[in-house]
């Protein structure tokens, strides 16, 4: 195997030595696997190769990106072959007359942007590992961030992709024009399906022009629920922000543990809002903004400077790393931390995550993507601790029972990968199985990342 691997690809870009492998044997979950080879390819025909000889011999092929996931989606847990896609990192063409731009897997999500913005354009979805996480990732586990509340999601951008398949063939999905209504949906198809069903190596992506200004506005609450009903307020009132986020107190207490001189105050909870578009738009957008939250009995503040601006916005994207600082000698684990809920049962949602943690003795820190009904759940223990396990589990069920219950999803952006599997069946009832018939069908043999997505 080794011998063939290194005939593919040379013998510099295969590692099956066992230090190399361990550095391949987790993401960002708690999730372990171990991995035989490590093989870091160039080319969509090099991939196609690995797969044929992946495929006569039985042995699984897990794609990696930056690993940054939170559910063990490029963990090799049945071991076999990671596939390390981060040298497949370039720009293959900016097309900038039709609003596209194409490629590879492995570019990371910022440094796409930043090359963007030197031609005015921008890639509007913008997951808090941007400077991490490659987009190849972000494509394949169907993600999102922050912008998605007036932009939408990374499969409303994604114009087309060139697959890898089990068998080896390379296929194209979608096309140059701005839409199509030919066949089925392949490209959605593979979007989200975490590398369970093919190997991305290229894609062709919308792109939007940069707009012309930009304000921030922190509003703060003497409750969560409040801050959820402003939420709804401000959107049943016609404004939709670019991005709003919540933070409760027990987040707004975590980053000022880290870094006091954000400017969060100390309060029960707080949204931020970025409004973007012309500068008159933008004026008007913050004034009924204000009112909205003023009447739910908030507070607000408009951020003077782009200094200000990065600072309020510094202090959403550190709160995920931030939440041990509340419990020192403990470590964040990834259970219960990605749901979605309509929009108008987030303050319900919110109140909810609350009671759950206090139920079972956890503390509960609440964060994410309010705007869109995404809410991130933190919680942090000793993982030697089997007691506290059986805690995170049962705020786990309890919390993913309410969700289920108002029509919600149970990954709103992060994937399912390893940590979310045993709740598919629940989730999508008979839809599961014709998820697996397309699975058996394109991987007859299940080697494209078995054991993820309960497949």
């Amino acid at each position: 195997m080794l011998e063939e691997l290194r005939t593919i690809v040379g013998p510099d870009r295969v590692t099956c030595d066992p230090g190399e492998l361990y550095c391949y044997s987790f993401d960002s979950s708690y999730v372990r696997g171990h991995a035989d080879y490590v093989v870091r390819p160039k080319s969509a025909e090099e991939i196609a190769e690995i797969v044929k000889l992946a495929g006569k011999l039985g042995v699984p092929i897990v794609p990696r990106g930056s690993a940054s996931g939170l559910t063990g989606g490029s963990v090799p847990v049945k071991g076999g072959i990671v596939l390390d896609m981060s040298g497949m990192n370039r720009i293959l063409e900016l097309d900038v007359e039709n609003l596209q731009v194409v490629i590879e897997p492995g570019i990371i999500h910022k440094d796409l942007n930043k090359e963007l913005n030197r031609h005015g354009f921008f890639f509007p979805p913008d997951p808090g590992s941007s400077d991490m996480c490659t987009v190849g990732g972000l494509i394949a586990n169907g993600g999102s961030g922050m912008h998605s509340v007036k932009y939408g999601t990374v499969k409303d951008y994604v114009l087309g992709l060139e697959v890898v398949l089990p068998g080896g063939d390379i296929i194209t999905t979608g096309c140059k024009a701005p839409k199509t209504s030919s066949g089925y949906d392949l490209t959605r198809l593979f979007v989200g399906s975490e590398g369970t069903l093919g190997i991305i190596t290229k894609a062709r992506l919308k792109i939007h022009p940069l707009p012309e200004a930009r304000s921030i506005l922190m509003a703060t609450f003497s409750s969560i629920e409040d801050a959820g009903k402003t939420a709804v307020a401000v959107l049943s009132s016609g404004v939709i922000p670019a991005a709003m986020e919540v933070m409760d107190g027990s987040a707004i207490k975590a980053v000022k543990e880290i870094d006091s001189t954000l400017g969060v105050p100390d309060v029960e909870a707080m949204l931020l809002f970025e409004v973007d578009g012309y500068r008159e738009s933008v004026a008007r957008q913050v004034g009924l903004i204000c009112d909205a939250c003023e009447r739910c009995g908030g507070s607000t503040h408009v951020a003077k400077d782009e200094d200000e601006r990065e600072r309020l916005w510094s202090a959403r994207r550190l709160v995920g790393v931030a939440i041990t600082k509340l419990n020192p000698g403990k470590v964040r684990v990834y259970e219960a931390e990605d749901i979605g809920v309509p929009i108008k049962d987030v303050p319900f949602m919110l109140r909810r995550i609350q009671e759950i943690g206090r139920k079972h003795g956890l503390s509960l820190v609440t964060y994410g993507h309010i705007g869109d009904g995404n809410l991130h759940t933190g919680i942090a223990i000793d993982p030697r601790n089997e007691e506290e396990w059986k805690k995170v589990h049962a705020v786990k069920d309890d919390i993913y029972d309410v969700v289920l219950s108002l029509g919600g999803t149970l990954p709103a952006e992060h994937g399912i990968g390893i940590i979310r599997a045993d709740y598919m069946a629940r989730a999508h009832g008979k839809g599961f199985e014709v998820m697996k018939a397309i699975k058996k069908a394109i991987d007859p043999q299940n080697i494209m990342n078995p054991g993820k997505m309960g497949l």
